[in-house]
Formats: structure tokens, C-alpha cells, sequence
């Protein structure tokens, strides 16, 4: 299978409320919109992928859901994200990346990344 792009496609329980927390709270840049039957649907850049966020579901989605976003600086994000829900606060993990834990507004975890500059996913060897 060739992969040309992808995306990640979450349908929260409320689209104008899960638009405004990626938008404006974690102020993910909007790679574009578009109308839907619902409202709004939006997807924002990534970094190397893209988040859809549109439609409507019942109920929050399923718990095995959780994003990974990689940051240049951690604290400074965590300065910025005053507000926002956090579940763990930024830690040095065995593994050597430092990691913060926060949640969308429907409980879908977000795992917030910078990779230390002697971690070996920065080498090149």
C-alpha cells in the first residue's frame, strides 16, 4: 500500500466547542474548512499529518484514541496552554523524551513531545 497522505479523523460531541479548543486554544494552524450537514468541519496541520475535526457523535470518543504532538520546547508550550485540562505535567520519561499529558474537550488524550537534543531520535548516524 503507497500512502499518499492521512489525516485523523475525530467526530466530537461538540463540533463548534472541539474547533475552538484545537483552534484557539492549542492554535493548530487550519490547513482548510469546509461545510457539513452539522456545521463547520475543519482540519488543521500537524505537523507531518492532519487532524480532521467535524461531524457529531453521540458519545465521546473511544478511549484508545489518543494523539501524539511534537513540540520544540515543552515548558514554553506549557506556559502557553494556561487552561487547558492537563492530566500529567511534564516529565523526563525512562525513554528519554519529555511528555505532558493534557485532554481535548471530549477526554481525548493528547500526549505533548519534545525530544531532547541527546535523545537518539535526534541523531543520524
Amino acid at each position: 500500500m503507497e500512502v499518499l497522505a492521512s489525516r485523523v479523523l475525530l467526530r466530537p460531541t461538540d463540533l463548534d466547542r472541539s474547533r475552538a479548543f484545537y483552534r484557539d486554544t492549542l492554535k493548530l494552524p487550519i490547513f482548510r474548512e469546509f461545510a457539513t450537514p452539522g456545521g463547520m468541519g475543519t482540519v488543521f496541520f500537524i505537523g507531518g499529518g492532519y487532524l480532521e475535526v467535524s461531524g457529531h457523535a453521540d458519545a465521546p470518543s473511544a478511549e484508545g484514541i489518543e494523539l501524539w504532538l511534537q513540540v520544540r520546547d515543552l515548558a514554553a508550550t506549557r506556559r502557553e496552554l494556561e487552561g487547558v485540562r492537563v492530566l500529567r505535567e511534564p516529565r523526563r520519561e525512562p525513554w528519554g523524551l519529555i511528555e505532558m499529558w493534557i485532554a481535548d474537550p471530549d477526554g481525548v488524550r493528547i500526549c505533548v513531545v519534545e525530544v531532547p537534543d541527546d535523545h537518539p531520535m535526534r541523531r543520524r548516524d
